[in-house]
């Protein structure tokens, strides 16, 4: 019986073992990468079943899961681990990174994502981190410095900036040179990327050659960048986001100016004068400007400040502040995001408010994804005009500039030119526009290896624009000066909607144990349209009645539409062979409605491939651990032809209407029926190394060229035809370069990280053909200088007037005026891009806190200073000052004494013996030659500086939070320029975001800096 008893208590304890054993109970943790940080998205999966998770933004997950359960942790480009559930109800680690491969997943054209190991083009991927460090609140200038090839110029600095964005230099004369930009799978615009909020975005992938965006054919010809906002949280509970961060913007310099001589003219004091030309400065008390309103004068000490003009300006404020909300699970997901941007510029009454809404949801149903998102965006701007600094320029440096607010046109400190706080009130520009773009994205899995994706969208953009400026008639006339101002006003309205669809049937096979096969067959339709009105008129009946039927006369009206089509064909073919070698074979043809129905088909091919050695020979080691050859071939097209442009218009006649009659004349400016888009065929070569683990030393080398050929050209014809140019494919260039990125990991322990990454890049384009009839065109002239495209040299170039020299390169002096000789024609005096780019990213981190800087370097190019050439008459240069402004034997100057014979100088005077010669010299002569006003455009500037702290998250679960961080920052805090370059501009602006770069026109803000602190939390 003892025996019995004793078998069944046996029999009792094993099944009582036996349920705890089965009993499931729920395991949490946090899972984080090599350095302790969190690791979102880490798929973790009970072995041998299909209940699984992932982690969430934090690292955190939670899984039920029965002691014995095997959990299974995975994540791209690390190691997989496996642990064995226990008695603990917590498993928390940290992935390593997989040594033997460099296996990132990026989104790449189409939004098809591919492993490091397939691409067989040069691409850097820019994580969200890294955008937002320093609270930029555009998103193009936050990438600048971070990638090799990309060369991003603010082309206008203001409430607003705008952009220049090049991927690998020119490649077309008169066309479009920017890159293509591709927001959640759908090709958008540079502006509605600049539009959204840092904090939505998830990652940009900037692919540079067109060998990686061959699948957008006549659109990818300039690379592409393709930005994928943030999604909803996996994790299986709600998050609540918020961001938020204030900056202070100040000008960072104005232009130098001589502090010895006053305002004056001809050696005279005159209190009313634009001109540095004045006696020189004694510190007395005097009188500035024309009588006040009371009849008295300001006075103020006669003494120099160079930066008086910086008063005119004040500190100005950017405020961001966003909340986002998200929650799901593996199967679909939410998110919610409402970010807001409000600025108040450096000048007075400058104000940006604009808000983007991001709502983004995805569901998986069995075969069926659906997801999509709606991006809202509005944005009001008030601004004055920006040529209100042309004017400001003109202030002797003895003026007490802020003095003169309230002082209006009347007291101003110059008869000669409007007071800018004037024109800051009476010159008046608004805009608001609303951005709206709807995804729909539908997935479809026929089977383990086939699906079906349909990506739609719509985007629309609606403008309402209005400026105003009030008049102002001088009736006294100082000095022969004259402040009057025709009152004008004019409204423009204008909308866009943009129709953009996919089609795609992926397909994913293993042919075999060692070959795997990826391919896409799609279809891509597009359809664009916009229109736009505007009325304008002068001389207001009632002044500040803003109508356009208080205009004197006829008003100004002008309405347009535009309409264009695109349906493409598109296939792609992957080939994988034992992970380690890949042939990636595109082809893509459209059909466009801009052109003749015999030329509006191109096909646009490209091939690469892909080997992996350390993969193939199993020769990853302790110092190689990775090592990728990557090539490819593509020719694409340049969207170059413009809607409507091969067909004759009609333009009214001058002189029509008049009475009832009205009148047409054919354009003078016609193109080509038989367009074609330009062409671009491209090579490209890379190398990936990866050393030490993979992750301590990374270098990648790219070199590629490219044959541009058909490029469009507007050329000179004969007069006999009654035409002033014609536009033909005939232009062609090659442009050739590379790029090294290296990427150093020098320390590295378990709470401290210093990260480096260095880039260089190089290109050129150089001009093979123009025109059968000519070697050049010129994409902008002007009385003195120009940017020009010439056969056999660098595009763009500099050209305008130069001194005569001799075969010493010695100016050449008249001996009867003293005057420098200038030549007849233009000469080229520079190019405008630079002969290399050199950008440095580094971060350092130290448990929670971070201290990060982005810096870049460019030089081996010029620019025409606008500024320099503005001040040189007025007196203002420190050159007009040097010298005690008498006559002065020209530097390095020689006399031609017989034809070919020449002899330094050492006697003529130039500038004359008096003061009113000197003055006529600068006036003059010196304005007169453009090469006293191309300057070295090099610049090493730190572009971001950001240190934050993120607070533990042991300590912030008993205040509710799952993550806290604070920072400060500075954007743009330090420049440094050449000497020559006295702070007349930031090389990088310029008059337009086209290909006339170079060129650095005075009515442009100066370059600004801005100082901040963010907040960041979760819960």
């Amino acid at each position: 019986m003892k025996t019995k008893f004793s078998g069944i208590l046996t029999l009792f304890l094993a099944f009582v073992v036996q349920f705890t054993f089965a009993q499931e109970k729920t395991i949490s943790g946090t899972i984080s990468d090599e350095n302790g940080l969190p690791l979102p998205g880490v798929n973790i999966i009970v072995k041998g079943t299909t209940n699984g998770t992932q982690t969430d933004f934090d690292g955190n997950y939670s899984i039920s899961a029965s002691v014995g359960d095997v959990l299974s942790y995975s994540f791209v480009g690390y190691t997989s681990k496996e642990m064995t559930v226990g008695a603990s109800n917590t498993i928390s680690f940290g992935l390593e990174p997989d040594v033997q491969a460099i296996d990132e997943v990026v989104i790449t054209a189409l939004g098809v994502e591919r492993k490091a190991d397939e691409l067989t083009s040069a691409s850097k991927v820019v994580k969200s981190e890294e955008l937002t460090q320093a609270s930029n609140p555009n998103v193009v200038q936050s990438l600048t410095g971070k990638v090799s090839g990309l060369q991003i110029n603010t082309t206008n600095n203001g409430v607003n900036q705008t952009t220049r964005i090049v991927l690998r230099g020119n490649r077309s004369l008169t066309g479009n040179n920017e890159a293509l930009i591709v927001i959640d799978g759908i090709i958008s615009s540079a502006n509605t990327l600049a539009s959204l909020a840092p904090e939505i975005i998830a990652s940009t992938n900037v692919i540079k050659g067109a060998g990686g965006s061959a699948l957008y054919g006549s659109q990818g010809a300039n690379g592409v960048i393709i930005v994928t906002t943030k999604s909803g949280n996996t994790g299986g509970k709600l998050e609540v986001a918020v961001n938020s961060s204030v900056s202070f913007e100040e000008v960072s310099f104005v232009p130098e100016r001589q502090t010895k001589y006053g305002q004056g003219w001809n050696g005279v004091h005159t209190s009313y004068e634009n001109g540095g030309w004045g006696p020189e400065f004694d510190g007395t008390l005097q009188p500035v400007g024309l009588p006040q309103a009371n009849g008295s004068y300001i006075m103020a000490p006669y003494t120099g400040d160079s930066d008086n003009i910086k008063e005119f300006f004040k500190t100005g404020t950017i405020l961001q502040n966003g909340v986002s909300i998200s929650a799901g699970d593996r199967d679909g997901n939410v998110l919610l995001s409402v970010n807001k941007q409000n600025t108040d510029f450096v000048v007075e009454g400058d104000e940006l408010d604009r808000t983007t809404v991001l709502l983004k949801a995805s569901k998986r149903v069995g075969k069926w994804f659906v997801g999509g998102n709606v991006t809202y965006n509005t944005a009001s701007t008030e601004t004055t005009t920006s040529n209100l600094f042309t004017e400001l320029l003109q202030t002797a440096s003895n003026v007490p500039v802020e003095m003169f607010e309230n002082s209006g046109n009347e007291g101003h400190w110059t008869s000669y030119y409007r007071n800018p706080y004037w024109m800051r009130d009476n010159i008046r520009n608004f805009n608001r526009s609303d951005r709206f773009n709807g995804i729909l994205n539908v997935k479809y899995d026929i089977n383990d290896n086939i699906n079906i994706v349909n990506n739609a969208s719509v985007r629309t953009f609606r403008s309402y624009a209005m400026s105003y400026t009030n008049g102002y008639v001088d009736n006294n006339g100082v000095g022969g000066g004259d402040h009057s101002t025709v009152s004008t006003f004019g409204q423009t309205n204008s909308e866009s909607r943009d129709i953009y669809n996919d089609l795609l049937i992926n397909f994913d096979y293993m042919l075999t144990d060692d070959i795997n096969l990826k391919a896409i067959i799609g279809n891509n339709i597009q359809d664009n349209m916009s229109t736009a009105t505007a009325v304008s008129g002068s001389n207001l009946t009632i002044p500040g009645y803003y109508n356009i039927s208080n205009v004197t006369g006829i008003p100004n009206t002008s309405n347009s539409f535009f309409r264009d089509r695109r349906v493409s064909l598109f296939g792609s073919i992957n080939l994988g062979y034992k992970d380690y070698l890949f042939l990636d074979v595109t082809g893509r043809n459209d059909w466009t409605s801009r052109l003749k129905k015999e030329n509006n088909s191109f096909f646009y091919p490209k091939v690469g491939l892909s080997f992996v050695p350390t993969k193939a020979f199993d020769i990853s080691g302790d110092v190689l651990s990775y090592a990728k050859i990557s090539a490819n071939w593509a020719k694409v097209g340049n969207d170059r032809v413009g809607v409507y442009q091969i067909n004759s218009t009609l333009n009214q006649a001058t002189g029509y209407p008049f009475s009832t009659l009205n009148s047409f004349v054919l354009d003078q400016s016609i193109a080509d029926p038989d367009l074609v888009n330009e062409f671009i065929e491209s090579y490209e070569l890379n190398v990936n190394l990866g050393f030490f683990k993979g992750d301590r030393v990374t270098l990648d080398f790219s070199i590629y060229e490219s044959k541009n050929t058909d490029l469009v050209t507007a050329i000179s014809t004969s007069a006999a035809t009654g035409l002033t140019n014609s536009t033909i494919n005939v232009a062609s260039s090659t442009t050739s370069g590379y790029e090294i990125d290296l990427g150093l990991t020098p320390f590295r322990t378990d709470n401290f990280r210093w990260d480096l990454n260095l880039n260089y890049s190089t290109n050129e384009t150089i001009i093979d053909k123009v025109s059968d009839n000519s070697n050049e065109v010129a994409l902008a002239s002007f009385a003195d200088v120009g940017i020009f495209a010439t056969e056999g040299e660098e595009f763009p170039l500099i050209k305008g007037t130069a001194y005569e020299r001799d075969p010493q390169g010695r100016v050449l002096i008249d001996p009867d005026t003293g005057n420098p000789i200038k030549t007849s024609e233009f000469k080229v005096l520079g190019k405008s891009t630079p002969d290399y780019i050199l950008g440095l990213s580094t971060s350092v981190e130290y448990k929670g806190l971070r201290l990060a800087a982005v810096m870049d370097y460019r030089t081996g190019h010029q620019f025409w200073a606008g500024t320099k050439d503005w001040l040189s008459w007025s007196g203002h240069l420190v050159e007009s000052a040097q010298g005690g402004r008498r006559g002065f034997i020209f530097p390095n100057s020689a006399i031609e004494t017989s034809p070919g014979v020449y002899e330094a100088n050492t006697s003529v005077i130039t500038g004359g013996t008096t003061y009113a010669n000197y003055l006529d010299y600068f006036s003059n002569e010196y304005r007169d030659v453009t090469e006293n006003f191309v300057l070295d455009a090099t610049a090493f500037k730190v572009r971001e500086l950001s240190l934050s702290y993120a607070f533990n998250k042991e300590m912030l679960k008993n205040v509710g939070l799952t993550s806290l961080r604070l920072g400060v920052n500075a954007r743009n805090p330090f420049i440094v320029l050449p000497k020559e370059n006295r702070g007349y501009a930031d090389p990088e602006i310029g008059r337009s975001s086209g290909n006339d770069q170079g060129l650095s026109v005075t009515g442009q803000y100066p370059i600004t800096r801005t100082y901040g602190m963010t907040l960041n939390l979760t819960f």
